[in-house]
């Protein structure tokens, strides 16, 4: 006895050492180091990171889960960044005891390697307590490779020993798991994904019925389990936050990340043997390759399963309960609109049912525990079927086939954890002002707030919030209410209409919103700058005594220097609405009104040399160019000639101050008396031009460019 109990801890330790290596082979060891983030900048990895960054940082909340600073009005919880609540909460009671940046998001997947290996041991044990057959099996569920897929970014979905630990659960005999093991584990999966949870859920519920069954019906203590589990796992997901988004966060997709009924034989690039089976674009959700090793295991199993002398039937109809949420999952997985290679057809269903199927949109993904009982059904064959040294030399080429044939994919994921390490992400933000901002202000909104925004880049804005410890709508989250988005929409395009900024509130624009941000701007008291490329408007800065003047070092122009608006050259970036596509020789305005906006390096602006080709001809013999710089009139022009015009504009005291503060030019013109080509019978041109930009020059002497 104390010798089998010897033989036992050495597998295990040794299927624990092998679960170790692979993270060490897969992930590589710059992962463990807690301040390592290089290898999370990307992508939903790099939200992962971030929801965790802004819920240390913040006060705890109720729920728990909840990440107020991380979304502000469209916050939901550190669930819907994808941060692993589960470790979010063992780790934040100790954050003031890390350094600014720590990241344990490499420790969780250590901990999934482990954990993985341990439950493939124990459910091999329930067919073989011979430990080296046990050891090598635990090889097969390490490599598993829908669980090795998703180290391609989803990384709390790597935590497949949850459905490990839910199907050992469900063949211990007589229920002897009982209420405390189900409702760990269901608490556990409900912190670290949803999708997870269902499929835990799945088999718990089916381990209640099978309790019924053998009682022939359900006893009063197996009711109150079903209230008590329920009630736990309520209160669980109630503090992780999972109600913190209403019903119109529910996506579309359903049918769209589905699994393909040949997914089981799809390598989808896992392979040097065998060839990809062409598919749908969303069926990487439904990702579901068995392996070229698990496969080589049912081809050598089909003689003993012909042979009916491994006792298969038996332990199908031993076990026959838990063919219904195998059979549940398998289906949904496949969705209703059912993809066989390049061909599919479409089960018609309800729209109530399609909607809250949309909830669990990634189906696919439910085809996971199937997987998992086929891997262990192939191993149940082999060993029954098989004397010990054949059982072993079978499994050992299984996991040599398992992990050499896979070796070129992993190693490429193994290439981005191990990129050199870093404690911050490369980020464009460089210049003086942003330091000083982040003391000014306690907020960063983007205008208008959108889920993962491209401009402004989400992350380098919800990157450099996080830093400076600020709130931010920078986001990119798994669900939001569409309905708070809806309204922080609204209330930022009336925010921008009226020009009532909220003093603790930096802004950054998306480009297209900066016209609609002019119109009703109050250049005396708020700044409007373009820094290291972003648009921003700084609420009050203008009047604040301690505020330094914004320089753009990096991209800014120089007094002096001559910015050229043809469509190669650097004016062009600088060209916001009512121009046209930039020509070889420069630009036409394109409407009666036209923005540029230019950032400063250095300097005292004076004046500004603006040369331009205008719309003339005999029938229109000049063109009116009226001139705005930071919200004052500073001259109307006429242009007569319709090419060759230089035209210099002097800037008042008031404006040179503001144009000093700000460290921004913004040059509004108004046209008119503008033109189309056609309707002045010179070609066919519909535009409506006015003033074609060629350069501009900025001087420190007001009596410069003549």
């Amino acid at each position: 006895m104390v010798r089998s109990r010897t033989k036992d801890a050495v597998s295990a330790c040794v299927s624990l050492l092998l679960g170790c290596l692979a993270y060490l082979a897969v992930v590589g060891p710059r992962a463990l180091r807690p301040t390592n983030i290089a290898w999370l900048s990307n992508g939903d990895p790099a939200t992962h990171f971030l929801g965790w960054q802004f819920f240390r940082n913040s006060e705890w909340a109720f729920p728990l889960g909840l990440n107020p600073s991380y979304g502000l009005e469209i916050s939901t919880s550190v669930l819907y960044s994808d941060s692993i609540p589960l470790f979010a909460f063992i780790f934040k009671p100790f954050a003031s005891l890390f350094p600014q940046v720590f990241q344990y998001t490499g420790i969780w997947l250590l901990t999934c390697f482990l954990l993985q290996a341990w439950f493939g041991w124990k459910l091999i044990g329930l067919i073989t307590k011979e430990p080296v057959i046990r050891v090598l099996g635990s090889g097969l569920f390490v490599f598993s490779l829908p669980m090795l897929f998703r180290l391609s970014g989803h990384f709390s979905l790597v935590g497949h020993f949850v459905i490990l630990a839910a199907i050992y659960l469900s063949f211990r005999p007589l229920r002897k798991a009982g209420l405390m093991a189900w409702a760990v584990l269901l608490v556990v999966a409900a912190m670290v994904h949803a999708y997870l949870l269902v499929m835990v859920a799945a088999f718990w519920v089916t381990d209640l019925f099978r309790g019924g069954l053998e009682h022939k019906r359900i006893p009063l203590h197996l009711w109150s389990e079903f209230g008590a589990v329920l009630i736990i796992v309520g209160l669980a997901c109630w503090q992780v936050g999972y109600f913190s988004v209403g019903s119109s966060a529910a996506g579309d997709g359903f049918g769209h990340y589905r699994m393909n009924l040949l997914s089981i034989f799809d390598p989808n690039g896992w392979s040097f043997v065998l060839n990809d089976i062409p598919g749908g674009p969303g069926e990487y959700e439904g990702f579901n390759y068995l392996g070229l090793g698990v496969i080589f295991l049912l081809l050598f199993g089909v003689p003993a399963i012909v042979s009916g002398e491994i006792g298969l039937l038996h332990a199908t109809r031993r076990h026959a309960i838990l063919l219904l949420p195998l059979a549940s999952l398998a289906l949904f997985s496949l969705s209703n609109q059912v993809g066989i290679g390049q061909f599919e057809f479409t089960v018609s269903l309800p729209e109530p049912l399609t909607g809250l199927a949309a909830i669990f949109r990634s189906s696919g993904r439910m085809f996971w525990p199937v997987f998992y009982f086929i891997l262990l059904l192939s191993i149940f064959i082999v060993v029954r079927g098989n004397n010990r040294r054949g059982a072993i030399l079978l499994l050992t080429i299984a996991l040599v086939a398992q992990v050499l044939d896979t070796r070129a994919k992993w190693e490429q994921l193994r290439a981005e954890f191990m990129v050199s390490p870093a404690a911050q992400w490369p980020t464009s933000m460089k210049a003086v002002f942003w330091e000083e901002a982040a003391q000014r202000y306690k907020e960063v909104r983007t205008a208008p707030p959108r889920n993962k925004t491209r401009l402004p880049p989400w992350q380098e804005v919800a990157t450099y919030a996080g830093h400076y410890g600020m709130g931010t709508d920078s986001v990119y989250l798994a669900r939001l209410d569409t309905e708070r988005l809806h309204m922080a929409k609204s209330r930022a395009a009336n925010i921008l209409r009226s020009g009532d900024y909220p003093d603790a509130s930096l802004y950054i624009l998306d480009p297209a919103e900066v016209p609609v941000a002019v119109e009703a701007f109050d250049f005396g008291a708020d700044a409007l700058l373009l820094v290291d490329g972003f648009y921003v408007i700084a609420p009050g800065w203008m009047n604040c005594g301690h505020c330094s003047d914004v320089r753009d070092a990096e991209s800014g122009i120089v007094v002096g220097e001559r910015i050229w608006f043809s469509k190669t050259r650097r004016g062009v970036r600088y060209l916001l609405n009512g121009w046209a596509i930039p020509e070889v020789w420069g630009t036409w305005s394109n409407s009666n009104s036209a923005l540029i906006v230019l950032p400063l390096a250095e300097g005292d602006v004076r004046s500004i040399l603006i040369e331009a080709n205008a719309l003339v001809d005999t029938g229109h013999r000049k063109q009116n160019v009226q001139v705005r710089v930071n919200g004052v009139s500073v001259g109307n022009v006429a242009l007569e000639a319709r090419s060759g015009n230089r035209f210099r504009i002097v800037l008042p005291d008031e404006v040179r101050q503001r144009v000093k503060k700000a460290g921004t030019i913004v040059m509004e013109f108004r046209f008119p008396n503008s033109a189309r080509p056609k309707d002045l019978r010179l070609n066919n041109d519909t535009r409506e031009l006015a003033l074609g930009i060629v350069a501009l020059t900025v001087y420190s002497d007001a009596h410069r460019g003549g």
